[in-house]
């Protein structure tokens, strides 16, 4: 795992060098590989007989690092500029972003340094031992950044080769590109190059080392040296820490979609140990028992992240009911109706509308979601990761302070105790060192996105005014004054509006009769039961066959009429209502019951119900069974006809009633002959009222009077 800490410790343990290009070093490179001896370069030998054998070990080893450093630079220049290109051209499925990672800022550092190299060796032996150690000062920094983000991919990038092989056709276009490319190297894998970097990073402490070791400690550059080999081991050692994060970020920042079979499946002691720990420590943070561990950078850095993904959250919503809607609008097409109006206005409408159809919104939906969507879609992904690995934080933040205290307590914690620590440590310090850059470019993203809506709602108003200005050109009031032209649009609109409520009052003369639907005498009398125990504004009807399916569940049949009894279930489901259906009470569902009214019928002593299927419900009266017939000595009552329930009139043609108002029936009937309004004068003003909200009371009068009487209108069943 850690190939950067085997490398290195290889290196140092005194074991010859190995150059990572040993191939290569066979071939028309002029590299001196470590193991020759000076008698292999009989000219440099020579200039440098009256030498020490210390001096001379020194000048080999400054050659070897700046020959080295150039064979380094050449062979990444191939794998970039012959390799990949020749890769990229074959359009292969290859995944050369996830293969080369950031190859090309290793070879621009790489060039500058090497540079910086070859111009050191021409001065004196001390000066250019000073200059090389501020090199590697120099470039510390950079080359931390560029080689700890090669070096963290390169483990992804040996699976993609593994995988790559495994595919015949892909794995001989990529021999073929290697023997085309660099057919001196005999080299059989991308493996080959791509380790370079890696190994190179880990010998520039051995080179320095091995420069230092033939250096005098009297020597003015030999603290220079020092500090440079201490500042190359220091990046090996942050090129390995950073991966170690990645790692830990790689494992718990992937969001698993677990179903709950395979989320209690991983339930075990130590898991439900773990996980009652951390809420009890959770629950004393929240009652004060215990402190929390504040980290005012991470909290301001958390705050700045959540505050993005909620604004990323709530636009890509937005956005996706944008296009949803857009959508629906683009269904309705208006212009392929055939409209009987020859009018030019209409035709030219019909024009615009079409030219908005088919060409400038359908264009404006597929831009928004390629330019705006997309991209949003992408951001929100990308955000997932970071969401994941906070949250893990604070569970390993939990486990942290559980084992300090234990730590504090006994003095020494176990080794998976330890290394838990260490997990929280490293993704503490990833999210604090990678939260600030990741919100900087997510807010540049998110930003961008913006600027690409707001420039495709201008162009989309720009294209709309200039195809509706083109329209308007032609139109015969194109060029009239704005004032004249709002002036007849309002004459217009009122002489419109004038023949809309013309024929308003018109259409408000035909009254729709509800539709009366007879009862058997035997459903008759059990209505008359449920209206008498539960009263007429309880009756409901069945709207369709219904079939108990559970406990208490009544079977119902199309038609039947039942009494409501309560509005809920004794769970408090609103969808089942508890009914009396004349004997049975019980359940049924609440959608397919439709409310009920009373309607009087010919008979007297019979009843009719009839739904109640009008936007505005009303509530109609009954009648009452009427008394035996009187015997011959008693005086038969009266009646008077009046208004069992309040009624306000909708239109001209009816007249308002108030409950218990006497009145006097003029026509049983409308101007339809329909039983069901009844023509009334009530206060010197005639109206048509719902025969239903009339009834008869009975008026006791004085021995020896004898009113007319009033008969109920007759109704048809």
């Amino acid at each position: 795992m850690h190939i950067l800490v085997s490398l290195l410790t290889d290196g140092l343990s005194g074991g010859e060098e190995r150059e990572p290009a040993a191939a290569m070093a066979s071939s028309s490179t002029d590299e001196l590989p470590a193991t020759e001896t000076p008698e292999a370069e009989c000219p440099i030998y020579e200039e440098m007989i009256c030498l020490d054998k210390s001096e001379q070990n020194q000048r080999l080893a400054m050659e070897e690092l700046i020959k080295t450093e150039a064979s380094y630079v050449h062979t990444i220049e191939l794998c970039v500029s012959d390799i990949r290109v020749h890769l990229q051209q074959k359009q292969l499925p290859i995944d050369l972003e996830g293969l080369f990672s950031n190859i090309d800022d290793v070879l621009h550092v790489s060039k500058r340094f090497l540079k910086g190299l070859e111009a050191t060796a021409s001065q004196e032996p001390e000066q250019q031992l000073l200059r090389i150690s501020a090199l590697f000062h120099e470039f510390k920094e950079e080359m931390e950044s560029i080689y700890k983000v090669y070096c963290a991919s390169y483990e992804q990038a040996l699976l993609l080769v593994e995988s790559y092989k495994k595919n015949p056709r892909l794995q001989q276009e990529i021999l073929e590109t290697l023997n085309a490319m660099v057919p001196h190297t005999g080299a059989s894998d991308l493996s080959f190059f791509l380790v370079m970097p890696v190994q190179r990073v880990t010998k520039y402490p051995l080179l320095v080392q091995k420069i230092l070791e033939n250096t005098s400690a009297n020597d003015n550059a030999y603290s220079a040296l020092q500090s440079a080999a201490s500042a190359m081991l220091e990046i090996n050692a942050n090129i390995n820490e950073y991966k170690r994060r990645k790692e830990v970020a790689t494992k718990y920042n992937k969001a698993e979609q677990l179903t709950l079979r395979e989320r209690l499946g991983r339930l075990n002691k130590h898991s439900i140990a773990k996980k009652t720990t951390r809420l009890s420590r959770l629950f004393m943070h929240e009652a004060g028992i215990v402190p929390k561990t504040e980290d005012k950078e991470f909290d301001h850095l958390e705050e700045t992240f959540q505050s993005l993904a909620s604004g990323v959250t709530e636009l890509k919503e937005n956005i996706a009911s944008y296009l949803n809607n857009l959508q629906v609008f683009l269904l309705s097409k208006p212009h392929e109706c055939e409209l009987e109006i020859e009018d030019g206005a209409a035709q030219q409408y019909r024009h615009l509308a079409g030219t908005f159809h088919r060409t400038i919104f359908p264009e404006f939906r597929r831009r928004l979601d390629q330019l705006v969507y997309q991209p949003l879609c992408s951001l929100s992904d990308t955000l997932k990761g970071p969401q994941q690995l906070i949250r893990k934080r604070l569970d390993k933040l939990l486990d942290y302070e559980e084992i300090q205290e234990k730590k504090s307590e006994m003095g020494s914690v176990t080794y998976d105790e330890e290394a838990a620590m260490n997990t929280y440590l490293a993704i503490n310090t990833l999210l604090v060192s990678e939260l600030p850059t990741f919100n900087h470019v997510a807010m540049q993203w998110l930003g961008q996105i913006l600027r690409s809506l707001v420039a495709l709602q201008r162009d989309l108003a720009k294209q709309v005014l200039q195809e509706a200005e083109k329209e308007l050109a032609q139109l015969p009031h194109g060029h009239v004054p704005l004032p004249t032209f709002w002036k007849m649009v309002k004459d217009t609109l009122s002489q419109s509006g004038a023949q809309l409520h013309s024929f308003c009052q018109k259409f408000e003369t035909v009254m729709p009769s509800p539709v009366v639907q007879p009862l058997s005498p035997a459903e008759e009398r059990r209505v008359l039961s449920l209206v008498n125990k539960h009263g007429p504004d309880k009756l409901y009807q069945v709207t369709s066959n219904i079939s108990g399916s559970k406990d208490l569940d009544l079977t119902l049949q199309r038609g039947q009429i039942v009494a409501l009894l309560h509005g809920m279930d004794t769970k408090g489901n609103t969808n089942r209502w508890l009914v009396d259906a004349g004997g049975h009470r019980g359940y049924v569902l609440a959608g397919k019951l439709q409310p009920y009214h009373l309607v009087q019928s010919e008979k007297p002593r019979m009843q009719t119900l009839a739904p109640d299927t009008g936007a505005e419900r009303r509530r109609h009266s009954y009648t009452l069974p009427e008394m035996p017939s009187p015997q011959v000595h008693i005086t038969p009552p009266t009646f008077q006809v009046v208004a069992g329930y309040a009624f306000t009139a909708r239109s001209p043609q009816e007249v308002s009633l108030q409950a218990g108002q006497p009145l006097t029936v003029l026509e049983p009937h409308d101007k339809k002959g329909s039983h069901e309004w009844s023509l009334v004068e009530v206060n010197g003003q005639r109206g048509y009222v719902p025969s239903s909200y009339l009834m008869m009371v009975p008026i006791q009068e004085p021995v020896g009077w004898n009113l007319p009487v009033w008969s109920l209108p007759t109704q048809e069943t």
